[in-house]
């Protein structure tokens, strides 16, 4: 499991960014797959979750994960929903109830969590490069302060995900990013292979935050698509014409009380 520095010293905050590595998965999913749309046994993915939740350090809390679907949509969450099936089609939790943790799946695109200890308000975002391009970063700093928290006292981290020299993009791509903002194109890099580009999705990421008020933010160095032994990419799989891939969690989760604290691992 990976810490951030910009979340490790908060007090009430736990979070972690899982690797691949301690869980119970085999094959393709090998080991710690927390992914329900992998197409694996679910037994797998809870007993994943469980390993999870205990190496964060909040072994009781409930798991929330939202249905992904690369959008800005965020979600208040107030309790958590009764199975998988119920989950909102959202890209973004946010909370301020303790026992509850907010869990991103991710395999290549950009984790991000949030918390103003001040206020005891939390959020995780999922954060491809459409749901990056659409503001779901934005949206859930809004949906944060909804709840009471001040931007300017939120500190953000930002998980493992694809590298710019891992993420090659054609110049339509780009081109979508131009057409935003010009400065955009500063993200990036032109391939080794004519016409393409590398495309810098965390820093893109980072600085939306920065732009919209967050002073504190942390960016992982750690690249999924090259790190196999560490991480799950999906473009690394698509790569290799593999049936399936694994999903990465990454957790975060206001301190329940001092048992809690005290089981952490």
């Amino acid at each position: 499991m990976l810490n951030s520095p910009a979340l490790n010293n908060l007090e009430g905050i736990l979070h972690g960014f899982l690797t691949r590595r301690e869980g119970v998965s085999e094959g393709l999913y090998s080991s710690l797959n927390c992914g329900f749309g992998a197409d694996e046994a679910r037994e797998n993915v809870h007993e994943n979750r469980r390993r999870a939740l205990k190496r964060v350090g909040c072994p009781t809390a409930k798991l929330v994960t939202g249905y992904q679907i690369h959008s800005a949509k965020v979600e208040i969450v107030t309790e958590p929903w009764a199975c998988p099936e119920e989950a909102p089609e959202v890209d973004a939790l946010v909370t301020n109830k303790p026992g509850i943790a907010l869990g991103i799946m991710t395999a290549d695109c950009v984790p991000v969590l949030f918390a103003d200890p001040e206020s005891g308000v939390i959020g995780a975002a999922h954060a491809g490069w459409q749901g990056a391009f659409k503001g779901v970063t934005e949206n859930t700093v809004v949906a944060m302060e909804s709840l009471g928290a001040n931007r300017s006292n939120i500190h953000c981290a930002i998980g493992p995900c694809i590298a710019q020299t891992s993420y090659e993009v054609g110049a339509e791509f780009a081109h979508r990013f131009f057409e935003e903002n010009e400065n955009n194109m500063g993200y990036f890099i032109p391939s080794p292979r004519e016409g393409r580009f590398l495309f810098n999705l965390r820093q893109y990421v980072g600085d939306k935050l920065k732009t919209c008020g967050v002073k504190q933010v942390s960016i992982s160095k750690n690249d999924t698509y090259s790190e196999e032994e560490m991480f799950f990419s999906y473009r690394r799989s698509c790569h290799r014409k593999e049936a399936d891939y694994g999903r990465g969690l990454s957790i975060i989760a206001l301190k329940k009380n001092v048992m809690e604290d005290e089981c952490r691992t």
